[in-house]
């Protein structure tokens, strides 16, 4: 029986998991309720929201392509 080989290897797989988890993460920090016409939330522009968690975000797309592009030895 012939074995076939996956175009990416062990390392390469549990990395980009890491970086879905990240990614994950980000978009759930920018989660969160919204503003209303009857009811203004500041919470909108919080910090996390705005800067925090794009920024991880996308530190976890950059992961991911560094995850799909490492060369495994």
């Amino acid at each position: 029986m012939d074995t076939q080989k996956f175009a990416l290897g062990k390392q390469n797989l549990i990395l980009i998991g890491i970086a879905f988890v990240v990614i994950i993460i980000g978009f759930a920090l920018m989660a969160g309720p919204g503003s209303t016409p009857e009811h203004y939330n500041p919470d909108i522009f919080s910090f996390r929201r705005i800067v925090l968690a794009p920024g991880i975000a996308f530190v976890g797309f950059v992961f991911m392509i560094y995850a799909i592009m490492k060369k495994s030895k």
